[in-house]
Formats: structure tokens, C-alpha cells, sequence
């Protein structure tokens, strides 16, 4: 098998992208057996002419829809065999398109991850252009505790606490190494052999939480992931999403998805109910329709 392969869903981001794909070629693949898949989720930008004349090694696919990120990237994942018997690569690092690649970045990431055979995610240090660590490099997952924290304020109060402050996991020294609960899919360098357990993003996510999900997933397969801040991304964040209307309604909808697959049957029906009116009434009547579908408790739709 080879080393690595890159997979980048890109959506009318086409300079941002070219510049990702600069930083790969000039130097973040070095010493790597690797390639690059770009999946174009319906761009109406020059992305994919962009793609055509001044990367003609990437392997393209353009989509006259846009699928969302999950279903994007399981696309180029599965043309390379990825959650399936016979991966053509070892690894494959889900990448965005607004991020920096440092020469030889990817070859620390695949050399670290291979020398701890029970890892089956690992993501670097991400930093935002203010210079500030991007703090979804490292998170806890939302469970309702958690996500009470988050949403009363109690972890912007008590960032360093090591309960209140869990979902951004802010109590953890950024310079440090740790395994984590999850770690984010704007770079996340993923083991075949781990994915061929689990399988690939669940595409009912269609932007937001298929990172926490798939990573959960991991966890409970009994794998371990983990942040390696050796390795330094610079990532622009939000490039595609910044302003859309959809993407807002996606992260509720995305929390609503990730709590009722995982987490509505064992919780308690007062606190189910708490939960069921924070995400109505965070994500609009669009989303509240969702929930009282009748479909909410015990697994999503």
C-alpha cells in the first residue's frame, strides 16, 4: 500500500484552495508515497477549471450537487478503498482547503501515527490567522453535561476547569500531546485498518459533527485518538461556510443528529426534554419540526 492519500472537499474557496494545494506540492507531501483527491461540491467559482490547468496530478471529482462534507469526502475515500478490505493507502488525511501544509508535515503525522499502532486518528496543532490556537483541534464530545457548560457560558467562565472547560478541552497545555476525545476534520490523518472497523463519515451529518461521530466511533471500537501539536496547520476556518444561512441551521441540526444517535436513549426523560427544547429553540422552526417529528429519542432519522 502506499502512504497517504489527501482528500479535500472544496466548495467556491478556489484560491484558497490553490494555495492549500501549492503548500502540499512544494513541500507537505515531502518524503511521502502519496496523491491528492479533490472532491468539488458544486462550486460556481473557477475551482474546478482552476484544478484542471494548474493541477493536473489531482484526481477530481466534480459534483453537479452539493452533497454536504461527509458524503463529499466518502466519495474520494471510497474510490481509494477506505473503510473496506483493500485501502490502496495506509492512511488518508482529510484535509480543508483553507489550510497551510509546512514542509514536511505530513511525513511527521504519518511517522508518529505509525509508530503507535493502537491510533487510529490523529490531528496537529491548527492556527488560525490572528495566530490564536484554533481550538476545535482538540475537543471533548457534547454530551449533554457538556454541552450545558458550553451553552450556559460556565466554559468561557472557567476555561481551565477540567470539567467545565471539556468540550474545547482548554485546560490541556496546547504545547502538550494527549489523547483526546476528538479532534477536527479540517485535518485529521485517519488509519485504514482503523476505518475498515468502523467504516467512513455517516453522511446524515451533512456539515458539522461527522468529525465528532466518526471519532466516537473510533473510541468505542476500542482505538485511541489523539492531538500531536509537533505538527503546526494554519487553517483560515470557516472560508466555505462563512455567512451561509444553511451551514448556521446544519451545526444545531448537526448537534441535534450527533445527541440522538448517541446519547437520547440512556438520558433521563427531564433531561431529554431540556435538551429537545435547547436545540428547537437554538436552531429555529425548520429544526424544531425536525425534532418533534416523532423520530428525536433513541437514534436520529
Amino acid at each position: 500500500m502506499r502512504d497517504l492519500a489527501v482528500v479535500i472537499v472544496n466548495h467556491n474557496t478556489a484560491q484558497l484552495l490553490a494555495a492549500c494545494l501549492d503548500s502540499l506540492e512544494t513541500g507537505g507531501l515531502h518524503g511521502l508515497d502519496a496523491a491528492i483527491w479533490v472532491v468539488d461540491n458544486a462550486s460556481t467559482d473557477d475551482s474546478v477549471q482552476l484544478l484542471r490547468n494548474q493541477f493536473p496530478d489531482v484526481h477530481l471529482i466534480a459534483l453537479a450537487d452539493n452533497l454536504g462534507f461527509g458524503a463529499a469526502n466518502n466519495l474520494a475515500l471510497r474510490a481509494i478503498g477506505f473503510g473496506g478490505p483493500e485501502p490502496a493507502f495506509r492512511h488518508a488525511l482529510i484535509l480543508n482547503p483553507d489550510t497551510l501544509v509546512p514542509g514536511g508535515a505530513l511525513a511527521r503525522m504519518v511517522a508518529q501515527i505509525e509508530a503507535e499502532p493502537d491510533i487510529a486518528v490523529l490531528g496537529p496543532k491548527l492556527i488560525l490567522a490572528d495566530g490564536s490556537l484554533d481550538l476545535a483541534c482538540r475537543r471533548g464530545f457534547p454530551t449533554p453535561e457538556v454541552a450545558f457548560y458550553r451553552f450556559s457560558g460556565l466554559s468561557r467562565l472557567l476555561p481551565r476547569h477540567p470539567r467545565f472547560g471539556r468540550y474545547n478541552m482548554s485546560f490541556l497545555d496546547p504545547e502538550q500531546p494527549a489523547d483526546v476525545d476528538a479532534v477536527v476534520g479540517a485535518c485529521m490523518l485517519v488509519r485504514a485498518s482503523a476505518a475498515a472497523e468502523v467504516g467512513c463519515f455517516d453522511e446524515r451529518f451533512w456539515m458539522y459533527g461527522e468529525d465528532l461521530d466518526w471519532c466516537l466511533r473510533f473510541h468505542r471500537a476500542g482505538w485511541r485518538v489523539v492531538y500531536r501539536p509537533a505538527t503546526t496547520i494554519h487553517h483560515v476556518k470557516r472560508a466555505a461556510s462563512r455567512g451561509s444561512r444553511r451551514a448556521r441551521f446544519e451545526f444545531q441540526r448537526a448537534m441535534w443528529l450527533f445527541y440522538a444517535k448517541h446519547y437520547a436513549a440512556t438520558t433521563s426523560l427531564p433531561v431529554h426534554a431540556l435538551v429537545m427544547l435547547g436545540l428547537a429553540l437554538r436552531g429555529g422552526p425548520a429544526l424544531a419540526r425536525e425534532i418533534w417529528s416523532g423520530r428525536a429519542r433513541g437514534g436520529a432519522p
